[in-house]
């Protein structure tokens, strides 16, 4: 399997169809305090077997998509169902991204893990005070030359050993990005920033409200993200994927048939559209507001839209526009 780059990712990311994402499971053994779609050890997972492979058809039968990210939730604690879409989605030709926490490398690597990681082009791991707490790392991750858990430095070897691309992904923590590039520097370093959902409300302030001219478009609305119940969302915001925000962001599949048009239909919503092409500054009743981020005003253009049909008729003529 062809590595990908950080900066393939992106690319391919901002190309509209070419990635999606398939939420595996909302199931994650770490529970971190931080985590922004709430996952825990007993969190729902998939249960609907003949449902998910649908789902996994679907996804592989998208000609257009190069690259498939498995995200969760933590994949590898849906066994069956990571093995199963790996398996299937590099027969159809696709690029696998897997993110995860590396939990499996507290101990030693179990030996389907490396099967799986064998299929994967790029892995992205993710490390920081929050995971090292919640796994019991020695030292915690913090200070100018912080100390990388155990299972970080056993699951990068057994990443690179599989011969995947190897991405660390780190908060924008004191020390984290730098120890990371002194203790794995074949690893790709991608400093994320704080999400204030899920658990992450508790944890983390919403950022700084912003005037909706300093908003541009909406780069997540290239992530449409497909989960493993048959639940088809527009974007990868943690929030719609876990079933809040505007019902127009989602679509219900059960035939992997239907997959193709459920992503065609998302791409057409109005406000949506608006907010990929343009922005929030080209709705009026944005464009005099400020926001925590673009996802709000995402929200609010629907929540608009769905209050006056005048929105939604202007949505509809400006989305679409070549």
């Amino acid at each position: 399997m062809t590595a990908l780059t950080l900066a393939e990712i992106n690319r391919l990311r901002a190309t509209p169809g070419a990635t999606v994402v398939l939420f595996l499971t909302d199931r994650c053994p770490v529970g971190c305090a931080h985590c922004s779609v709430s996952a825990t050890a007993t969190s729902p997972t998939i249960r609907d077997w003949p449902l998910f492979t649908e789902v996994v058809r679907g996804v592989c039968g998208l000609t257009a998509v190069q690259a498939v990210a498995v995200t969760g939730g933590e994949p590898f604690a849906a066994r069956r169902g990571l093995c199963y879409a790996v398996d299937e989605l590099r027969a159809a030709g696709k690029a696998i991204v897997v993110f995860t926490s590396g939990y499996w490398a507290t101990g030693s690597v179990p030996e389907w893990t490396g099967r799986v990681l064998a299929s994967t082009a790029t892995v992205f791991l993710s490390t920081d005070s929050f995971h090292a707490r919640a796994l019991a790392a020695r030292r915690p991750l913090s200070g100018a030359a912080p100390e990388l858990p155990r299972h970080i430095r056993n699951a990068a070897a057994a990443i690179t050993a599989a011969g995947c691309h190897l991405v660390v992904q780190v908060l924008n923590e004191p020390g984290l990005a730098e120890a990371v590039r002194t203790h794995l520097p074949d690893a790709e370093v991608s400093v994320v920033g704080a999400l204030a959902t899920g658990r992450g409300a508790d944890a983390f302030a919403p950022g700084p409200r912003r005037p909706a001219a300093q908003l541009g478009r909406c780069t997540l609305l290239n992530s449409p993200t497909i989960r493993y119940d048959g639940t088809v969302t527009a974007c990868c915001n943690e929030s719609v994927i876990t079933g809040s925000g505007p019902a127009a962001l989602r679509r219900r599949v059960t035939r992997a048939d239907e997959v193709a048009g459920a992503l065609a239909s998302l791409r057409a919503e109005p406000v949506a559209a608006v907010m990929a092409r343009f922005g929030p500054p080209a709705l009026p009743t944005l464009a005099v507001g400020s926001y925590h981020s673009i996802c709000e005003a995402c929200w609010q253009g629907h929540a608009d839209a769905a209050a006056d049909k005048r929105v939604h008729a202007y949505a509809t003529v400006l989305g679409g526009l070549p």
